[in-house]
């Protein structure tokens, strides 16, 4: 039985209608709000394309889980090879055979873009940086970044080093959700290293956007291209843009797309994470229903002044047979407005129920011969 309820609800701009999409000079962009889930703009985004050192990302994704399993700690040392030293492109200037900490080597790839960096710490975790692109496509793919496969840690151009916007996108939404310590790295402005100073080379730091992160790239196949995000109030957007004519094309390409993204568009929460907002029917547990929760806070977004244009429902099937795990998905919220498509949001156990006993198996056995005795209404 599939049980509905109404109520207020938003318009939700999970993927923009055609007609509302901004255009873009950009080769393949992305825009995603975090804070509702909603895409406020697509272009090209699955096709695989260079990445430059946008695909510094994914390298650092594998150092911040390596942190935060303890494998590599910030203060461990590493002696610097004369591969990593030699290598060419943007640099951290690293001495061959100067032992260098990872914290350093991170800043080094965040901040200077140092392709020196990358291949240092590709070393540190894997012995060769072969070894470690290797790992990176495949965990790129247990992410869910399918379209993404490396053959360097650095971005430099190869026919096997390709990324999607989206797989960009989404990369970047986990480096700021999954590691917010690791995150600060990015809006430094500058690093000094060895006596020279190098400036962050994300365009948007300095403009007082709230931009906060995350990587620039650039090589003459890849064009210019800028992974970004910006923080102002409740909200959290990041902006995906790849292809553009020049740096100063994706400073102001950039810039105007994070400016749009927070002026055009408004917002509500309506609940909290862990709220309870229905009730499931349990067969044979320990207790005869379960709560059913929004799995994380639900807001909506949408175009200025269309906020009250909207539909919820919430929808499950019950009753649910027990055993039934704390966070299990049980049903969805679903919400919809004119020229949108539906959005759904898991609706998750609050908590955990037991299979039942006795006394809930010879209920349950009564209710069926009940059933069975009893004419339907059809």
């Amino acid at each position: 039985m599939i049980r509905l309820f109404a109520a207020f609800c938003a318009v939700l701009a999970l993927q923009m209608p055609a007609e509302a999409q901004q255009s873009t000079p950009a080769r393949a962009a992305m825009i995603v709000d975090l804070t509702s889930g909603a895409v406020l703009l697509e272009k090209n985004v699955d096709a695989p394309l260079p990445p430059a050192s946008m695909s510094k990302l994914m390298t650092l994704n594998m150092v911040f889980e390596a942190l935060d399993s303890g494998q590599l700690a910030l203060a461990d040392r590493f002696r610097t090879s004369e591969r990593a030293s030699q290598m060419r492109g943007s640099k951290m200037f690293l001495r061959a055979g100067e032992v260098v900490s990872v914290e350093n080597l991170l800043r080094g790839v965040i901040v200077q873009s140092g392709n020196d960096a990358a291949v240092a710490l590709a070393e540190a975790m894997a012995g060769t940086e072969e070894a470690f692109s290797a790992r990176m496509t495949e965990r790129a793919h247990e992410l869910g970044l399918t379209t993404s496969t490396f053959s360097n840690a650095t971005g430099w151009p190869d026919p096997e080093q390709r990324m999607s916007v989206r797989d960009i996108a989404n990369l970047s939404i986990r480096l700021i959700t999954e590691f917010p310590d690791h995150y600060a790295y990015f809006s430094e402005t500058e690093f000094t290293w060895d006596g020279i100073t190098q400036s962050n080379r994300n365009p948007l730091l300095k403009l007082g956007i709230g931009s906060d992160g995350l990587k620039t790239g650039h090589t003459e196949e890849a064009g210019y291209g800028l992974a970004a995000s910006a923080k102002r109030g409740d909200r959290r957007i990041v902006v995906v843009v790849t292809g553009l004519e020049s740096a100063a094309q994706r400073k102001q390409e950039a810039e105007r797309l994070v400016n749009w993204a927070f002026r055009a568009f408004e917002s509500r929460a309506l609940y909290r994470a862990g709220e309870p907002l229905a009730t499931a029917d349990v067969w044979i547990g320990s207790s005869a229903t379960v709560p059913l929760v929004p799995e994380h806070d639900v807001t909506v977004l949408a175009p200025n002044g269309r906020l009250d244009e909207a539909k919820l429902a919430i929808k499950y099937r019950g009753p649910v047979t027990a055993p039934i795990a704390a966070g299990a998905r049980l049903g969805e919220i679903e919400m919809s407005a004119p020229q949108m498509p539906p959005v759904t949001i898991p609706l998750v156990a609050s908590h955990a129920v037991a299979e039942g006993g006795f006394l809930a198996r010879l209920e349950a056995a009564a209710t069926l011969m009940i059933e069975r005795i009893l004419p339907s209404d059809g």
